[in-house]
Parts: C-alpha cells; sequence; structure tokens
C-alpha cells in the first residue's frame, strides 16, 4: 500500500494506489520502473540496459528523464496558460482602445462648454476633474463589472490551468489595479486637451 496520489492527470483528485509485484502484472502491454540515482542520464541509460539485457537481451527499453517526463505532464497547462495570456493582452489592448476612444469623443463634444468655463475663469484643476468625470465612471463601472466575471470565470480557470487558486486576492487585486492604471492613462492623455483650449478661438469657430 502507498500512500494517495495523482496517477492519470495533474487535475485529478489524489486516487488510493497500490502497487502489485512484476510477476502478477505479466499481462500488462509495458511496466514503468522509476529509478532515482545521481549518475547522469547517459551512464544511467547503459546501466539500465545492461542491467535489463542480462535479464533477456529482447526486452525494449526507452528511457524519460524526470524533466522531460514533468514537462510532458506540464505541457497542456501551460499551453493554456500562454493560450490565456494572449488572449488577456488582446482584451487589455481592446479595452485601453475603448477606453481611450470614448475618452476622446466624450472630450471633443463638450470643447465648447470647456472654452466658456475657461472664459469664465475655470481653473486647470475643475477642466481636468469636469474631463475625466464620466471616462472614470465608466473605467470604474467596468472594473467592477470585470471583478465580478472574473471570479464567476475563475473555477474554470481553476480547472485549465494547473495549481490555480479561484480566488486569489494578489492576482484579482493586481488586474484591477493593473487595468485602472491604463485605463487612467488612456483617459489622461484626450483631457489633457482640456488644459490648451483657447476660448477666444473656439468660441469664434463654434
Amino acid at each position: 500500500m502507498v500512500e494517495d496520489g495523482k496517477y492519470q492527470s495533474l487535475t485529478e483528485d489524489p486516487q488510493p494506489a497500490m502497487f502489485f509485484p512484476l510477476t502478477q502484472e505479466i499481462n500488462d502491454d509495458y511496466t514503468v520502473l522509476v529509478v532515482r540515482s545521481a549518475l547522469p542520464p547517459t551512464e544511467l541509460a547503459a546501466m539500465l540496459d545492461r542491467t535489463l539485457s542480462d535479464i533477456d537481451r529482447n526486452l525494449p527499453l526507452t528511457l524519460h528523464s524526470w524533466p522531460d517526463a514533468l514537462d510532458v505532464a506540464f505541457f497542456p497547462a501551460r499551453a493554456a496558460t500562454a493560450a490565456l495570456g494572449i488572449m488577456g493582452l488582446l482584451a487589455a489592448m481592446l479595452a485601453i482602445t475603448g477606453t481611450f476612444g470614448v475618452a476622446t469623443y466624450s472630450v471633443s463634444k463638450r470643447m465648447k462648454e470647456f472654452g466658456i468655463r475657461v472664459a469664465l475663469g475655470a481653473a486647470r484643476v475643475e477642466l481636468i476633474r469636469a474631463a475625466l468625470g464620466r471616462p472614470l465612471l465608466l473605467l470604474l463601472s467596468g472594473c467592477v463589472a470585470g471583478l465580478a466575471l472574473g471570479m464567476f470565470a475563475s473555477r474554470l480557470l481553476a480547472q485549465i490551468v494547473y495549481q490555480a487558486t479561484p480566488y486569489d486576492p494578489l492576482v484579482l487585486g493586481g488586474t484591477m489595479l493593473t487595468m485602472a492604471l491604463l485605463g487612467l492613462l488612456a483617459t489622461w492623455i484626450p483631457a489633457r486637451k482640456s488644459m490648451s483650449i483657447d476660448p477666444a478661438r473656439l468660441l469664434r469657430e463654434e
């Protein structure tokens, strides 16, 4: 009897296991031997080959190092992580582009209002606050909605990515902070236009 472990996939729950002598498993198509040694893989392979040849020269031998076996086991999780990372990057770029577009449109539609505010003596801080108000409200609403959807989808993520916890506060907080900073930057760039308004020229054009 041995300790419970994972024998089929990394995402399965530990299962009870039992090892049998080789003589009781003669109907198996292959036998897996786990060998621990301080020797280099090449020397170990030669030694195993000689040992098995003394038993039966016709026995085939395929040697895999433990790192190679782990690479095979981790490949699906690593591929899923890379795919999710690429999709997340594309989603972030789309979100930043959308935020920038909304902020630019909002500022362009309120240029006359900003010109009147400047003519009446509004300070730059007031202009920035007025220009950032609506886009930041949309950004905050999007972050809250994204956090809720992210927590809902985290259970599926935990099934795809190995050792991914459904509710990791560090990951969720870092994602929120990153998107908030990127959104603030995308909003700040068009909002700066409100500080360079010439009210006389703007009112003449309008």
